[in-house]
């Protein structure tokens, strides 16, 4: 065989991908952070190294005003199937209440977007936390999903599966090799990796859902990327959030007429704590920060893989959080350990938390904006008309499934099974991925009492057990300037458009009392 040039070789390897023939079905590929705040990544105004979302946030759009459920099972149950978590099953988390709406996993009068996009022909994939049925039979690989590598019952660990918890590889529960190291969110994009490289040689468009457990509590991250962050928080909390809302305001992802929220006060002064305390604090938040970055370099690495299958161009790319940042506070360890390592158990805290929610107030489980505010990026090529700008708005979770059935060209089903379909509640991205401008209807929350209605600029929220509060969301989305008082007819208005839809799904006072009784809600 002759000898071929290197010059000639590199120039073999570097020839541009080919054009389809004809247009394609775009592959669809959907990411989920768990517990993470509005503002961490860089394309939000974080300081912590997200150098693929930005750049996808560059060549894509990032939506400002796009909303979760405030938590995470009720946040996965209405994106996986379009319609409100109460009518998927999961009014509240995974226990069962005795009520269909109340369950505790995906019922069967909806189906999941695996089950959508199956059945118009696409190969569909799944790893990491499914957390919306634990049992088997209520398993992604149950609910439309081809190739699934992942933990039904949620994650609770990075370095190992915890003894409550079950790693499946499609139907059948696995073990891990105690001699080989683990971390999940690497191995979560390991796999995706390889579903994708299987469903690329099938010739089949994919769609792909990688449910990270990062960055939830505990404190888990590899040492050369704590190491990156090391210092990097000394500043305490109080800059951290001047520094990212003077950064917000800079990139146009909030108003400049939006104040920074102040200080929670459940959170000390920075300046107020010892040396010692600081330096413990600040670590913390390099360990939590060190999760972000290597969620980030693992979506690189799938991103990487797509180029070089020649497909990234013609792939749809959604990157969300399940719900704000996480204010719990959980330590299992010794007092003074240093978390990060797989033997230790932490979380980073309110203080931090309100930081990574910046601008907004309160956190996961609360329906004011630091509960349900999340980054939206979008990314594809081929598809979207303006690429780099910001989309303002309104946007709910509920929206994926019809985004993805909208882009995929699949009919959503009103049966499936024998079984009747409830209709989707979401409205569709695609318009706006294409340049239009899209009018959102109301959306609603409600998740442990606490509730809320958005509709155009106005929005209702009350912290249960406490009464409506009215915010001109325009003016004023930091939530600093109740007009309850001033407008009681638009009260009145956006409470009878809430009670109408909380009746029309089955949304119970809370606390919600269990029933001993059996109901028809699977």
């Amino acid at each position: 065989m002759r000898n071929i040039p290197l010059l000639s070789v590199l120039a073999m390897l570097a020839l541009p991908c080919p054009a389809p023939a004809a247009p394609l079905r775009p592959n669809i590929v959907l990411i989920m952070a768990d517990d993470m705040g509005y503002s961490d990544i860089g394309c939000y105004g974080g300081e912590i190294e997200t150098p693929t979302l930005d750049r996808l946030a560059a060549g894509g759009l990032r939506f400002t005003q796009f909303y979760n459920t405030a938590r995470c099972c009720p946040t996965r149950a209405a994106l996986l199937t379009g319609v409100n978590q109460h009518q998927a099953g999961i009014g509240h988390m995974t226990g069962d209440y005795g009520r269909p709406a109340y369950q505790g996993y995906l019922n069967r009068r909806c189906v999941t977007v695996g089950e959508a996009l199956r059945r118009g022909g696409y190969r569909t994939l799944m790893t990491g936390k499914w957390h919306v049925g634990g049992k088997p039979g209520q398993w992604p690989s149950d609910r439309g999903f081809d190739r699934v590598y992942g933990i039904p019952e949620g994650a609770g660990h990075f370095f190992r599966i915890p003894a409550n918890r079950t790693l499946v590889l499609d139907s059948t529960p696995i073990e891990l090799d105690p001699n080989e190291p683990w971390y999940s969110t690497d191995a979560w994009t390991d796999y995706a990796i390889q579903f994708v490289e299987e469903a690329n040689r099938m010739d089949k468009p994919f769609f792909l859902y990688i449910a990270h457990n990062a960055p939830h509590w505990p404190l888990h991250a590899l040492p050369e990327d704590i190491a990156k962050y090391k210092g990097k928080y000394a500043v305490g909390w109080d800059e951290l959030r001047r520094q990212r809302h003077a950064r917000q305001i800079d990139a146009g992802i909030v108003d400049g007429r939006w104040p920074l929220t102040p200080r929670d006060p459940k959170a000390p002064a920075w300046d107020s704590l010892d040396e010692g305390r600081r330096k413990f604090l600040a670590h913390k938040m390099a360990v939590y920060a060190a999760q972000v970055d290597r969620m980030d370099q693992s979506i690189g690495r799938l991103m990487q893989r797509l180029d070089e299958l020649c497909i990234a161009e013609n792939t749809l790319v959604m990157f969300l959080a399940d719900n704000g940042a996480c204010a719990e506070g959980v330590n299992r360890d010794p007092p003074g350990t240093l978390p990060g390592g797989p033997e230790t158990f932490q979380s980073y805290g309110l203080p931090w938390a309100n930081a990574s929610n910046t601008p907004f107030r309160l956190y996961k489980h609360w329906v004011h904006e630091g509960g349900i505010a999340t980054p939206l990026v979008v990314s594809w090529p081929v598809g979207v008309k303006n690429p780099g700008t910001l989309v303002h708005s309104p946007g709910h979770v509920v929206d994926i499934m019809a985004t993805c059935v909208d882009t995929a060209g699949v009919e959503y089903p009103e049966r499936y099974n024998g079984q009747a379909i409830q209709p989707p509640e979401g409205e569709s991205l695609l318009p706006i991925f294409r340049g239009d401008t899209r009018q959102r209807g109301p959306i609603f929350w409600e998740h442990e009492g606490n509730r809320a209605v958005r509709d155009g600029r106005w929005k209702l929220v009350s912290r249960h057990p406490g009464p409506w509060e009215l915010y001109d969301l325009e003016a004023d989305r930091t939530e600093l300037h109740n007009l309850a008082a001033k407008q009681p007819e638009k009260v009145k208005e956006l409470t009878a458009k809430y009670e109408a839809w909380a009746e029309r799904c089955s949304v119970s006072p809370w606390p919600v009392v269990r029933r001993n009784t059996h109901h028809s809600g699977s």
